[in-house]
């Protein structure tokens, strides 16, 4: 990759690192290279000329591909630019599921992974200014594309449907089937709370570090609002757990 394009794929890295490049074999490799060229590639051609005005089969013949290569790798246009989405259920709910951590922490877990990989990379770039202004684009992009707004909408439903049905199984038995589903609504809610603290603060922030920790200072205070209102339902203390720990 060029330096100073934005490798947008590794603000989706997971969290369990899985497939790590070391303990990959050549066939692996292979797939994993073309499929961040594949959404590298695509990035790169939305915010140059829109999302609507880009055809898959002009990313595929960019990157010297099929179409119904593209869809082999993305289920759809949107995807390309917004897959971190389709791993994300998963990861939050091996999070809310480990034992001994409560559940607004482990949700900050999450989150901080994903902040951290995205200002970590801009901290790396031999120009910041130029770095802010590729995330402000990237932004800029998501909010003015309205299929990229109801992509996103649909994810942040099924990420909710997902957590509700974790915490619903921690409630035991008797389900809480109610307040499961506000629970999850209340985690889930710290994600638009993350990126709408990040758009207040990249063009004033002097550097990465500076960055996540005027964010992350900010998703915690709402964190905390969460924590208590969490705080008498019953999978909150489940069995492991220590209780909140919200310590900037």
């Amino acid at each position: 990759m060029e330096a100073g394009t934005v490798d947008w794929s590794s603000f989706g890295t997971r969290a369990d690192g899985a497939a790590a490049p070391e303990a990959e074999g050549l066939r692996e490799r292979k797939k994993r290279l073309l499929r961040q060229q594949l959404s590298d590639t695509a990035t790169e051609m939305f915010l140059a000329e829109g999302f609507d005005a880009v055809r898959v089969s002009a990313i595929a013949a960019a990157c010297g591909v099929s179409e119904k290569t593209v869809f082999n790798y993305f289920p759809t246009k949107e995807s390309l630019i917004l897959d971190r989405f389709e791993t994300l259920p998963e990861e939050v709910a091996a999070a809310l599921s480990t034992p001994g951590t409560p559940l607004v922490e482990a949700v900050l877990g999450v989150l901080n992974r994903e902040l951290r990989a995205l200002t970590g990379w801009m901290a790396a770039q031999p120009d910041y200014g130029e770095a802010v202004r590729q995330i402000a684009r990237f932004g800029a992009l998501l909010g003015s594309t309205p299929s990229l707004r109801a992509h996103q909408r649909e994810a942040a439903d099924r990420l909710t449907a997902e957590a509700a049905r974790v915490l619903s199984a921690l409630a035991g038995p008797a389900g809480h089937a109610v307040e499961a589903q506000v629970a999850a609504h209340a985690l889930v809610g710290l994600w638009p709370a993350q990126y709408a603290a990040l758009r207040r603060h990249l063009m004033s922030a002097r550097s990465g570090e500076e960055l996540f920790g005027l964010v992350s200072a900010e998703v915690r205070r709402a964190a905390r609002v969460v924590d208590q209102g969490l705080g008498s339902w019953m999978p909150v203390t489940r069995p492991g757990a220590h209780g909140p720990s919200l310590s900037p």
